[in-house]
């Protein structure tokens, strides 16, 4: 909910001015004097200030002059109030950075259209986004259409479900969307042309997939496969490529892909100069991590999976986990995993 500070001298305008705010879903704190209106300000940043000029202690130009010189206040929008006898007096407040006026009387639709305006267009991305919590990637997309003015920007984001095993693209397909993990799991994969299966990435709630052949403009050089019953958001082709054109939009975006752009390089270079011993280590720490928020704090991977994960055969991991086990750095059972000494394991495999 946005937070309006409104700051009006005359009790009846105050009074109507802050209903019409609060019924139209607005958070409202309201000053009698630029001064009181200051003082709430600093105790509670406001998304935006609706201030009269003419007021007394302090007026709308005071106000907006402490704003400006406030790091903690610089750069909320300003909307000054003013009756038309004042109006030649507009070019002192645009000339101190107000953003916009009304003169009184003003309508309802006057005042709401002014306020939706400057809240649209000083509408920022946040420094980050959880996109694991509830509305995260959703919270991302209306930011972004917002900022970047991308109106043509799908609102289609429904929820697509995958049963267990079945796959979402095969090696070669076109590719024609980016994939976002809501629940479940997904693995993605490549088979030698012995028939050896390497998974090259394991993704799960929070996380995207299957956009480095659209930032390439190639085919998908693996599979991918539902590991669990999952739930999946489609990010088509053209919102992928809208998203990455803007700049302020394009970074940020960039900034939820690459994470796993780095794990997926220190994944392939450990399998390349790693120990066995290590690499299942690093493994069950990865997991180790993804599974610390479920219930039972399990990883639950058939050995098969693991052991294409890890990039060696079942036996040689089999073997790898029951030297982990008998050193009691983890609890083995047959549909599961679990990590007993995380500290003792990363130390382990070195």
């Amino acid at each position: 909910m946005k937070t309006i500070l409104l700051i009006e001298d005359n009790e009846l305008i105050r009074e109507n001015t802050a209903e019409i705010l609060e019924l139209s879903g607005y958070h409202v704190l309201t000053a009698e004097n630029g001064k009181i209106g200051v003082e709430l300000a600093l105790g509670t940043k406001p998304d935006l200030v609706v201030c009269d000029i003419m007021m007394p202690v302090l007026d709308g130009y005071g106000v907006l002059q402490i704003f400006n010189q406030n790091p903690q206040l610089s750069g909320v929008p300003f909307i000054f109030l003013t009756a038309k006898t004042e109006r030649s007096d507009l070019r002192k407040g645009m000339e101190l950075g107000a953003d916009d006026y009304l003169t009184k009387p003003f309508d309802e639709a006057e005042l709401l259209s002014a306020i939706t305006g400057r809240l649209r267009r000083f509408r920022h991305l946040k420094p980050d986004y959880d996109l694991q919590a509830p509305g995260g990637l959703n919270d991302f997309l209306d930011d972004a259409r917002t900022v970047a003015n991308l109106e043509s920007l799908s609102a289609d984001r429904r929820v697509h479900t995958v049963r267990k095993k079945h796959d979402i693209y095969l090696e070669g397909d076109e590719p024609t969307r980016v994939y976002f993990v809501k629940s479940g799991r997904i693995k993605t994969l490549k088979v030698t042309p012995g028939g050896k299966e390497l998974i090259t990435g394991l993704y799960g709630p929070g996380e995207f997939f299957g956009y480095l052949p659209l930032l390439e403009h190639t085919a998908h050089s693996d599979s991918a496969v539902a590991l669990d019953d999952s739930e999946l958001v489609y990010i088509p082709r053209d919102d992928f490529s809208q998203l990455l054109r803007n700049p302020e939009v394009g970074q940020q975006f960039i900034r939820l892909l690459a994470g796993r752009v780095t794990e997926r390089e220190q994944q392939l270079l450990g399998m390349a100069y790693n120990s066995i011993r290590r690499r299942v280590a690093d493994t069950l720490l990865r997991m180790h991590e993804q599974a610390a928020t479920a219930p039972d704090a399990a990883i639950y991977l058939s050995r098969d999976d693991m052991a294409a994960l890890v990039g060696t055969a079942p036996e040689s991991l089999i073997r790898t986990l029951s030297e982990f086990k008998n050193d009691g750095l983890i609890e083995l059972t047959p549909k599961n995993i679990r990590v007993l000494q995380p500290e003792k394991l990363r130390r382990a495999h070195w």
